[in-house]
């Protein structure tokens, strides 16, 4: 079987140059190539595996004392150069520069948790038992695949990294081939930071490739952010290794507004969040599904929010959105909207391809959605949200589950005792949020149900995803 990822989503490979060999960047925003990077051979691949495996048996004899050094040192120079490698985020994939900045600060927060934390997250537990002594200890399994999206080009890959590095493990990435210099960057800073030389690398390969990694015998697991093709391919290709796979992948996250929702405040919290990254996030608020009584208020003020919205070069400081990542996404996006619109569904707004060489497109709004348009049953990633209106609570659970996603949910109401209920007990996904959008937290379990994913990133749970849970018993 070949693996190939290649979906609307966020794991698309980029863009490769016409010579296989080479992949090329180009500025979502001017169009303009960045940069022509060689791919790794075969052969290279193979000695960059060795070599990290290598630096693993080291590295994972060192204490907790001498990985947390490194890792606050990793955390200090992500803020040391915040705005730089915030800079080559957004000429890589178009990300407006202030959301690239907070995205770096994200990092230095995420390492620097895990440097306060794994040590107790990982100590050995003890379970009591008949014999003289039982305990739980949590060893590293060696090096670790990272198959990682551009949509959020170091969030996604921190998030692994440094839980993985913490625990003892070494990792390997294979980025998406429309940022190389960001992973490029990462590389470079895990070993300013004073990690051992090849305990983290990148490898520049195309998607196809990815396979032949995965099966490497040296290659101990792998974890995939990106859309649901791709994860069935990876879980089938670990599956047959018997390696442990982490993926979390598309969502169409539904936010369901009661009656008694603060109106202004959901529409202002939906709204940023359909438009964070130009729409290009997994957990994006993407389907609102609004209570009859006050849906014509909460439809009238989220069009005109949308309608401010500001789409420009990402650089400026007054640009609300940037381009979408590649203009082959752009189409894609508008082509599931043409689509919807000719089954029946309504623009409110936005809804047109904005001339111009580069990947712009509007903020939109549908509405009359029914079962079988694309904007029903599939994930657009981008600046498009699907209204739709419903006369009970029940309906609204039941249109917000009736989708094969389950990543992340939001609840605006004022009973908060309801949405404590339907929170826990009744909404279908990875995590719900009362009164907010959706984000990841270090703090907190990351991951989906259903084609969303399995596994969990993050928190203590995301820590111990890779890592051999070995029980030891003694006499």
């Amino acid at each position: 079987m070949q693996v190939f990822f290649y979906c609307p989503n966020p794991v698309n490979f980029g863009h490769r140059a016409k010579n296989s060999t080479h992949m090329q960047t180009v500025n979502p925003y001017s169009g303009e190539v960045i940069q022509t990077y060689s791919e790794h051979s075969r052969d290279q691949v193979y000695d960059i595996i060795v070599q990290v495996d290598r630096a693993w048996q080291s590295w994972k004899k060192t204490g907790f004392a001498e990985r947390r050094q490194r890792m606050y040192r990793l955390a200090d120079l992500l803020n040391e150069r915040k705005k730089s490698l915030a800079d080559l985020i957004t000429l890589e994939m178009g990300k407006v520069n202030r959301e690239a900045i907070g995205e770096i600060s994200k990092c230095a927060w995420v390492c620097r948790y895990y440097a306060e934390n794994a040590e107790s997250f990982l100590q050995n537990e003890s379970i009591p038992t008949e014999a003289s002594e039982s305990f739980i200890t949590y060893q590293s399994i060696g090096t670790v695949l990272a198959v990682m999206p551009w949509n959020f080009p170091f969030w996604q890959v921190f998030r692994f990294l440094s839980p993985a590095l913490m625990a003892g493990n070494a990792g390997i990435l294979k980025h998406a081939s429309n940022v190389p210099g960001c992973a490029s960057a990462i590389e470079q800073l895990v070993q300013e930071a004073g990690f051992p030389k090849n305990v983290f690398r990148t490898v520049l390969i195309g998607g196809a490739k990815v396979k032949e990694v995965i099966n490497h015998p040296k290659i101990k697991a792998v974890t995939l952010t990106g859309s649901t093709p791709a994860g069935k391919a990876v879980a089938a290709t670990a599956g047959a290794s018997l390696k442990k796979s982490v993926l979390e992948l598309g969502g169409s996250d539904p936010y369901i507004i009661l009656e008694d929702a603060d109106i202004h405040e959901a529409v202002r919290l939906c709204v940023s969040s359909r438009l964070l990254n130009a729409g290009q996030s997994c957990i994006g608020a993407k389907r609102f599904i609004v209570l009859d009584a006050v849906y014509e208020a909460f439809k009238a003020e989220f069009v005109r929010l949308m309608q401010q919205a500001t789409f420009g070069d990402p650089m400026a400081e007054g640009t609300t959105i940037g381009p979408l990542a590649r203009k082959d996404l752009r189409d894609e996006l508008h082509q599931q909207v043409m689509q919807s619109v000719e089954q029946g569904a309504t623009i409110l707004c936005g809804g047109y391809v904005p001339e111009g060489d580069n990947a712009f497109y509007p903020p939109t709004v549908l509405e009359n959605i029914v079962p079988g348009m694309p904007a029903y049953h599939e994930e657009l990633f981008g600046p498009v949200a699907s209204l739709f209106h419903v006369k009970s609570v029940d309906e609204a659970i039941h249109l917000a589950n009736d989708t094969v996603f389950g990543l992340g949910a939001g609840i605006f109401t004022s009973n908060l005792e309801l949405a404590k209920e339907l929170a826990e007990k009744r909404l279908e996904a990875g995590c719900v949020f009362v009164n907010d959008f959706v984000k990841s937290d270090p703090r907190l379990p990351f991951g989906g149900v259903k084609e969303s994913g399995y596994g969990r990133e993050l928190s203590v749970i995301g820590i111990r995803e890779f890592v051999n849970v070995k029980t030891v018993v003694i006499r």
